[in-house]
């Protein structure tokens, strides 16, 4: 008799532990497919250019020119207090880069961030900022590589934001990036995004339309296992890489296939991969090989060639809103909805 009074408020308590479980992995999934869209900007709104990562030396001219093109379109600029601050490696200390960015999250009359720059250090801050203020006037969070780091705790805030280029990404003639400024204004400002890719007799061919989400596979990868990696259930991911050894790419990709990453996964679109490096052991395939051999048991549409990364043509994706990615071997297509 002892036995079973005991047991029955022990289930219970299981019971109600177990719903409250299951109710928050609901709450976290429902924030993290309908996400908040932060205001498009207009003429008069404001930019904060800050530098949560790697050191600026040498490197004013392109945030003068950054300022001088958002201004082109109308907008004003702060400029963080340590954008150009130096610690070793970093734009300034942890608390200072943290700071800029914290001030930025906070202030209602920021409608967008830009970082300055990529690198590395956005990591060290993640777990500092606070974004409370930043739910209650949502902004465009705004770069890429690095910054894959910001955009996932972002995404899991329920926030969007945009992968495009970054103070240091402009060229003197900006002619020769003429399609990565006008997909970044464009999305900045609420236009369409909408494109063409050329064909791929890598792509495995499908159509899908689902949130996209993604960015730097080193930085995903480095996300694992923290309250920072995003949840992949129904989304497209999207990922891109520099100066890696295809193995490297193998390793992160198994990584992910082993936390289930790919498991609910809607469809992959993959960027450039740049700069691949040589390792002294041929690899023996190509890298889009190797990416469609680790997913060979998938049967979600994947796209190659699309242009956005570390290269010269970077051009803007909204993480966290729906796109419809159609793929063929011939052409393909990504259409983000308005």
């Amino acid at each position: 008799m002892t036995k079973k009074r005991i047991f029955l408020p022990i289930f219970c308590v299981c019971v109600f532990f177990g719903m409250n479980t299951l109710s928050a992995q609901n709450t976290r999934i429902k924030n993290t497919t309908t996400l908040i869209q932060p205001d498009y900007l207009k003429a008069g709104d404001t930019v904060a250019i800050v530098a949560p990562s790697g050191i600026l030396k040498n490197r004013k001219g392109e945030v003068e020119q950054a300022k001088s093109l958002l201004k082109s379109w109308g907008l004003h600029v702060v400029v963080g207090a340590h954008v150009f601050s130096t610690d070793n490696h970093f734009a300034g200390t942890d608390a200072e880069r943290c700071e800029d960015f914290q001030k930025a999250l906070d202030d209602p009359k920021i409608s967008a961030i830009w970082s300055a720059r990529g690198g590395y250090g956005t990591v060290r801050i993640l777990d500092k900022l606070d974004y409370t203020q930043f739910k209650q006037h949502p902004k465009w969070i705004i770069g890429y590589s690095d910054i894959t780091a910001l955009h996932s705790q972002v995404h899991n805030e329920g926030v969007e934001s945009l992968h495009a280029l970054m103070c240091v990404s402009l060229t003197k003639d900006l002619s020769e990036i003429e399609e990565s400024v006008a997909t970044f204004k464009d999305a900045l400002f609420g236009k369409p995004i909408a494109y063409t890719l050329k064909g791929s007799s890598y792509n495995k061919i499908g159509k899908v339309t689902a949130p996209v989400v993604g960015g730097n596979l080193t930085i995903l990868h480095t996300m694992l296992g923290s309250n920072t990696s995003i949840d992949t259930m129904d989304k497209i991911l999207f990922i891109e890489e520099i100066g890696e050894y295809k193995y490297h790419v193998d390793r992160m990709l198994q990584s992910l296939k082993r936390a289930g990453y790919f498991e609910n996964c809607k469809g992959l679109m993959v960027g450039d991969m740049s700069k691949m490096r040589k390792n002294t052991t041929p690899w023996g395939t190509s890298v889009e090989q190797l990416i469609l051999d680790v997913l060979a048991e998938y049967d979600f549409p994947i796209v190659f060639n699309v242009p956005a990364g570390h290269e010269k043509d970077n051009r803007a994706l909204i993480l966290g809103r729906n796109a419809t990615m159609t793929v063929g071997k011939d052409v393909s297509t990504v259409v983000f909805e308005k």
